[in-house]
C-alpha cells in the first residue's frame, strides 16, 4: 500500500463520505444490490469512517468494520457505534477475523494492493465466507485512474471473480464506479417463488 491513510485521516471525513451525493449514493445502491434483506453476520474490509457500516447495521445481527487507520477507526468510533457494530483498526491479510461471515463488504480497498496481496486477499475471503448460510461478497470501486492507485478497477474484480468461482451474480457500473456481488444460490426471484 503506498498511501499513508493515517495521515489523511487527521482531517475529519477526507474523502467526503458525510457531504458528497455520489458517496451516498454509491452507499445506497450497494446496500440496494445486496440479495437478502437481513444476515448473521457481516465484514466491511476498509470502513474508514463507518458510514456504510452504519448504514447496514439495521439489517445484521453483527458486523465488524475495520480499517488500517486509527484515526479513520477513531473517527467511526466517534459518529456512534450501535450495540451490534464493532470497529477495529487491522491490516489485512497480516490480521485476520475468527469465524465466517454471510456477508463480506470490500469496497474501494482493492486497488490499494499489489497484485499478490490482493490475490491472497481474494482467497482468504472466499475462505471466510459462511457457505452454509449462503454468505456472500459485494465489491465496489472507483474506475477512473488517480495516482495512488496500484491496479485498475477491472483487474481487481478479475481477482475477486477468480477467488470466488466465477462471473459475478449482481452488477453495475457506470462512469465513475463498478459494484458487483457474487453470491450462491438461486436468484431473488426464484427464493421468492416468481420465477
Amino acid at each position: 500500500m503506498n498511501v499513508d491513510f493515517d495521515a489523511l485521516y487527521q482531517r475529519p471525513d477526507p474523502f467526503g463520505y458525510a457531504t458528497r451525493w455520489y458517496e451516498r449514493r454509491k452507499r445506497d445502491l450497494l446496500a440496494a444490490m445486496l440479495p437478502r434483506p437481513t444476515f448473521q453476520r457481516a465484514w466491511e474490509l476498509g470502513c474508514s469512517t463507518g458510514a456504510l457500516t452504519r448504514l447496514l447495521a439495521p439489517r445484521c445481527g453483527r458486523i465488524l468494520g475495520t480499517d488500517v487507520s486509527p484515526n479513520a477507526i477513531h473517527q467511526a468510533i466517534a459518529a456512534g457505534v450501535p450495540a451490534n457494530v464493532a470497529f477495529e483498526c487491522s491490516v489485512q491479510p497480516r490480521q485476520w477475523p475468527t469465524g465466517r461471515f454471510d456477508l463480506i463488504v470490500f469496497s474501494e480497498v482493492g486497488y490499494y494492493l499489489d497484485l499478490d496481496t490482493l490475490q491472497m486477499v481474494a482467497r482468504r475471503m472466499a475462505d471466510s465466507l459462511d457457505r452454509d448460510a449462503a454468505g456472500g461478497l459485494v465489491a465496489c470501486h472507483w474506475r477512473p485512474d488517480f495516482d495512488e492507485r496500484l491496479l485498475p478497477t477491472d483487474t481487481v474484480h478479475r481477482v475477486l471473480a477468480d477467488a470466488l468461482g466465477g462471473v459475478a451474480t449482481h452488477s453495475y457500473a457506470d462512469q465513475d464506479m463498478r459494484l458487483e456481488g457474487w453470491w450462491p444460490g438461486p436468484s431473488i426471484a426464484a427464493r421468492e417463488g416468481l420465477a
